[in-house]
């Protein structure tokens, strides 16, 4: 019966030791990241964009991992309600713009 908790006193221990280096060694890297200028996530909506927020919320999600990386919105003629709601969702965003799609050049 010793036998059996040591044993698992020393797999939880390796388990314990390796999360902890694993969460200081991702900060470590996280940090020195660089940024990447001019990223630009573009998304083209057009018509009522029914899943304008779910689709804003998973660029942030993937703006990130992408340190320095603009979201832009392009209006491919959005309705006046959904031009309002893209509006206020890149108002919300630092790192947001709304443009109409012939604006905007690479």
């Amino acid at each position: 019966m010793l036998l059996l908790q040591d044993g698992i006193i020393a797999f939880l221990s390796a388990v314990g030791l390796t999360a902890l280096v694993w969460i200081i060694g991702g900060a470590v890297l996280q940090i020195g990241r660089p940024a990447i200028p001019g990223l630009l996530l573009v998304l083209p909506v057009k018509g009522e964009a029914l899943s304008l927020e779910a689709d804003m919320r998973e660029l942030r999600r993937v703006q990130g991992g992408l340190p320095g990386a603009k979201i832009l919105l392009a209006d491919c003629g959005l309705t006046q309600d959904a031009k309002a709601l893209a509006e206020y969702l890149t108002r919300r965003e630092k790192e947001a713009a709304l443009v109409a799609a012939g604006e905007w050049k690479l």
